[in-house]
């Protein structure tokens, strides 16, 4: 096994990008950097229909859902209701939600980050408000477990957090366990059911991990057992 995990990371369809003539996949380059920094090796893979995740994961240790755009509300069996509903792609949406179904039957570890969380909880059977009363945009806060699960790897039970993001888990999938709120009252950290390690956030960890230690010990601890 390589020193460094090999850490699978569905790259994200963009309209375009400054450095292509045309669309683009995209990873974000802080969130490869702190995958970097936490000792693994950030690998991108193209978003497709049908995706034969088995033999395409071939060698990969470990499985994170970046952020990214909305999630089609008809997924959840909800019409588009909101006027805020951004990026929305149908080849994103399914093959994301096969990837949350084949991570959480392949024993490897897991790790979602908003978007990320949110698309798990819908492949889960769960919902998503389309639009929060206050949108939690370049929002810096503080928030406390209510369920501290020292298998985060987080040692202590408040944490400093980055959030961009304006939907937010409504209705929790069955299995999922919350582990965090906002003070708002939303889902903020999730623990998923898998005999791997397999948590997900609605924050961004890579927006402030050089200053709060406790983002990069959390993904020191995804890596590590993906070093297993």
């Amino acid at each position: 096994m390589s020193l460094r995990p090999r850490i699978a990371i569905p790259a994200r369809l963009a309209e375009s990008s400054s450095v292509t003539r045309y669309e683009a996949i995209v990873t974000a380059r802080k969130l490869a950097e702190l995958i970097w920094d936490a000792g693994g090796e950030p690998l991108s893979f193209l978003p497709i229909k049908d995706a034969n995740w088995e033999g395409r994961l071939e060698g990969i240790q470990g499985i994170l859902m970046p952020g990214g755009a909305d999630v089609d509300p008809q997924i959840y069996g909800q019409g588009r209701e909101s006027q805020e509903l951004y990026g929305i792609n149908s080849t994103q949406d399914e093959s994301d939600i096969s990837l949350v179904n084949y991570a959480l039957t392949s024993q490897l570890p897991f790790f979602t980050i908003c978007r990320g969380t949110q698309i798990a909880n819908v492949a889960l059977g769960g919902t998503l408000i389309q639009h929060m009363d206050e949108p939690h945009i370049s929002k810096l806060s503080t928030i406390e477990f209510s369920n501290f699960d020292a298998d985060l790897g987080i040692s202590n039970s408040s944490l400093v957090v980055s959030c961009f993001h304006h939907q937010s888990i409504d209705l929790l999938a069955h299995g999922i366990t919350p582990l965090a709120y906002a003070d708002e009252g939303h889902i903020e950290a999730v623990r998923y059911p898998s005999d791997a390690w397999a948590f997900g956030v609605q924050w961004h960890p890579e927006d402030n991990y050089n200053e709060v230690k406790g983002q990069l010990d959390m993904m020191k601890t995804f890596i590590n057992a993906a070093r297993g």
